[in-house]
């Protein structure tokens, strides 16, 4: 048995998921997570989980909230010491063999400052592992995203990326670049295609989003408001891990945000995709163009995409469906090779 220290980023749910399928993975290993927000309320209904406050990303209005974000930084920088002193004495305490960092700030500074090995698996870093040709008026969040993850989130031994797309890391780059890590209940799901689209927001959303999916001619189950009633082709459905399984693999397509986690799970399942990226935030963004060139769907940047856009989608879905079903999209043999590899030998060296 091997103790392990997790370090896991706190906005929304898909750092959160990712753990926890390691986590289950590995029942005969003892895990202590560190945590804040939403995923520390998701951990903790399984495992200890220590609070540790983390650089946030607030969103408003679909957008990221730079002064808001800026303001998170400097209250992180600014505990920085304090933090990562109590992290350390957690080490010291919980004696661990190794430890795991899924974009979590104090968990590698901690591990570097008591000489503990500690392995980035994540997703954030496809941002700085690789060069990515994007459009003119996105490069300057890139370079802004890019610099943010290499100052603040790029402390660890080694990496693990995992990304439903496969650019070429940077030469001489010591990252391994895997397929998505997907929960075992997405993995075990045969999907069929159905006449309902599955819609998810993550985040509060607008009037005019929902008279977007009120234009789709098909019935259209929508979760993320946690609602239960239906209203016209919108059928709310209150949150549900099992209902949202059937519902997305059983749907015609998928409509969300640009977040790895979904996305990922979407494509593995056959599902063509209309992703709605978070502005402001590069690496939605940076998913959602992956997903219109490498033709599994396509992405619209606003909040409500136009009515017209429904009939010029539905009319590519066959060949969507053929794009994403030539490819593989889990990652889990693969991952879990490398972690088994970390934990025994503490270093990926010679994987």
């Amino acid at each position: 048995m091997a103790k392990i220290l997790y370090g896991v980023h706190g906005t929304g749910h898909g750092h959160a998921v990712r753990a926890l399928t390691v986590a289950r993975h590995y029942p005969q290993h003892e895990f202590l997570f560190v945590s804040h927000s939403d995923a520390a309320a998701l951990l903790k209904r399984e495992y200890h989980v220590i609070e540790c406050y983390n650089p946030e990303t607030p969103i408003v209005a679909h957008r990221v909230a730079a002064v808001g974000a800026v303001m998170s930084t400097l209250r992180t920088w600014g505990w920085q010491p304090r933090l990562t002193r109590m992290i350390v004495r957690e080490i010291e305490r919980f004696q661990p063999d190794v430890a795991i960092s899924d974009y979590e700030y104090f968990v590698p500074r901690a591990s570097r400052v008591a000489g503990l090995p500690c392995l980035s698996l994540d997703h954030q870093h496809i941002v700085t592992c690789a060069r990515h040709d994007v459009p003119v008026r996105q490069r300057a969040s890139y370079a802004v995203t890019d610099f943010a993850a290499r100052f603040l989130f790029s402390q660890a031994s080694e990496y693990v990326v995992t990304s439903f797309y496969r650019p070429s890391p940077h030469p001489g780059s010591l990252t391994h670049l895997v397929p998505p890590l997907l929960r075992d209940s997405v993995v075990r799901q045969t999907p069929g295609d159905g006449n309902h689209v599955l819609a998810y927001h993550g985040y509060s959303t607008s009037a005019g989003f929902y008279n977007f999916l009120r234009a789709i001619q098909r019935p259209v189950r929508v979760y993320g408001s946690n609602l239960d009633r239906t209203e016209g082709n919108l059928q709310f459905k209150p949150n549900s891990e099992d209902g949202f399984l059937d519902d997305v693999t059983s749907c015609a397509y998928v409509i969300c945000g640009a977040g790895h986690t979904l996305i990922s799970e979407a494509l593995h399942l056959g599902k063509p995709l209309l992703v709605i990226p978070i502005r402001g935030a590069f690496e939605q963004f940076l998913n959602a163009h992956y997903v219109e060139k490498l033709g599994y769907g396509r992405y619209h940047e606003g909040l409500a995409p136009p009515p017209a856009l429904i009939a010029r989608f539905e009319a590519e879905l066959t060949g969507f469906r053929k794009n994403i079903r030539s490819e593989s999209f889990c990652g889990n043999a693969d991952i879990f090779r490398l972690l088994d590899a970390f934990i025994e030998m503490k270093t990926l060296c010679a994987s």
